[in-house]
């Protein structure tokens, strides 16, 4: 048996093999070829498909032939990003690691870690684990982007197997045991524009807290979007308005933390003034601590342009205040845990069109359905257009996984009988893809504690490699004891 000490640096050594090859979402070629080579060198038969996905199989060890195949599966695409003033070519240049007994980072970069360590990890547990049954990695591309790997992989590589271990989660002492499904919903108008006399102001929502649309949606945090529209609804009480611009958020995936609008309106200062405070009271007393720091900020504008239409004003407005964001359902099986939510996170306006993009999620992908058609309703109301993408589906949690029991009683094992916390998350996994081509498959999310990802500064606990090698190896010499 493999000492922890060698198993800690084969681990290590197959991820600094892989920081060595550029590899940005929709650039794996190299990376691929690679890997092909490598599962070859410790004995699989491998295939490459024609998305460049890795799918390597690797025979049962003698007497466990009868055990049920079990696929252990990773992506071999990183996000690329770098410090202000680090000269950085992720087409070309690798990454510059940077170890401590304590992590693994990157020197000025992101790491990689998401998810060449979980691929690191596929590599050693293939070569060390001493008693398995027949095995299958699949390394797929392009999960960071748009997960086109998963998507297309074919059906057939997921045939034949009862247990999936997706090694893409990012804490060690947590399983993941399901994860959201979501659609891209996208809204346009075409727009007229027309000259105004009437004076110009910018009004802004500043100072929310914003974050990501599914690790935050649960915290209860204002949308700068919702929050903007809902107070030129308010403006409207008093008197005309006409919308030059309205703009706001960044990705869909993100809650915006700022958006404005440039208006005209014979409004008196004061009086707009006097509504944006009461509007302010009113976000504070909705969301108190949840978002404390959101504020209106009130100017005059010089040289504003032209205004869109009066009906198209209306239309926008009614859209983004009747657009629901935010939670929309919690959990049946999970206390605290959200279940399907939506997010308002982008409005684009330039002199000819707006687009609105809209993105929910769901662990019930009749939850998706639901919403999809409600959009669909509102674009018709409001004479909007809507284009609605490719669902990607949920995966839903099986309290009566297999593998899941398995990984539990191995982890508080090896843990003095701490439990693993097990949740479903509220974020998108290629596991999602992987059960809509086989419900039948019984599958968990596992992974070394990785911090900062997507940013320069991730990285790697290196004090959890070993445990979740030994994790994901005892749990293979468990299910070789399993009957097919």
């Amino acid at each position: 048996m493999i000492d922890d000490a060698k198993l800690l640096e084969t681990v290590i050594s197959e991820f600094e093999a892989l920081t060595h090859i550029p590899r940005p979402s929709g650039h794996e070629k190299a990376v691929s070829d690679y890997l092909k080579k490598r599962f070859e060198e410790i004995g699989c038969t491998v295939t490459q498909d024609e998305a460049l996905n890795i799918i390597a199989e690797l025979p049962a060890t003698k007497g466990c032939e009868a055990a049920p195949r079990t696929i252990l599966q990773g992506h071999m695409d990183m996000v690329c990003v770098a410090k202000p003033g680090v000269i950085y070519d992720p087409l070309k240049d690798p990454i510059k690691l940077v170890r401590t007994e304590e992590s693994l980072t990157a020197d000025g970069t992101s790491l990689g870690g998401d998810d060449g360590i979980g691929v690191a990890e596929i590599l050693t547990a293939m070569q060390h684990t001493e008693e398995h049954g027949p095995l299958r990695a699949i390394v797929t591309v392009d999960e960071e982007q748009g997960m086109s790997g998963a998507r297309h992989l074919a059906a057939d590589h997921l045939k034949e197997a009862r247990f999936l271990i997706n090694c893409d989660s990012e804490d060690y002492h947590i399983m993941t045991v399901g994860s959201a499904g979501s659609v891209n919903l996208d809204f346009s108008r075409t727009l007229s524009r027309r000259e105004s006399e009437l004076p110009a102001y910018r009004i802004a929502v500043e100072g929310l807290l914003g974050g990501h649309s599914g690790e935050r949606i649960g915290d209860g945090r204002g949308n700068a979007i919702r929050t903007l529209a809902l107070a030129l609804q308010a403006l409207e009480a008093h008197g005309k308005i006409e919308i030059v611009t309205f703009t706001g958020g960044t990705a869909r995936n993100a809650i915006p933390p700022t958006a404005e609008a440039v208006i005209r309106t014979g409004i008196n200062e004061r009086e707009i003034v006097n509504v944006l405070v009461a509007e302010e009271k009113r976000f504070h007393a909705l969301y108190g601590t949840a978002d404390p720091g959101m504020k209106f900020a009130f100017t005059t504008v010089e040289n504003a342009g032209r205004v869109i239409g009066e009906a198209e004003e209306r239309d926008l407005i009614d859209l983004l205040t009747l657009l629901r964001t935010g939670v929309h359902d919690m959990s049946r099986l999970h206390v605290d845990k959200v279940e399907t939510s939506a997010n308002l996170g982008v409005v684009r306006m330039d002199e000819n069109e707006v687009h609105v993009a809209f993105f929910p999620r769901s662990s019930v992908n009749e939850r998706l359905d639901e919403i999809v058609c409600e959009a669909e309703t509102l674009a018709a109301l409001t004479g909007f257009s809507l284009v609605v993408g490719t669902a990607s589906p949920a995966w839903r949690e099986n309290p009566k996984s297999k593998l899941r029991t398995i990984m539990a009683e191995v982890y508080a094992a090896q843990n003095g009988g701490t439990p693993m916390k097990i949740e479903s998350i509220h974020a998108g996994l290629e596991t999602s893809w992987h059960a809509a081509k086989n419900p039948e498959l019984d599958m968990v999310s596992i992974g070394v504690t990785t911090t900062g990802i997507h940013t320069p500064a991730e990285r790697v606990d290196v004090t959890t490699i070993v445990p979740e090698a030994k994790l994901m190896m005892e749990t293979l010499r468990r299910i070789a004891q399993e009957k097919a």
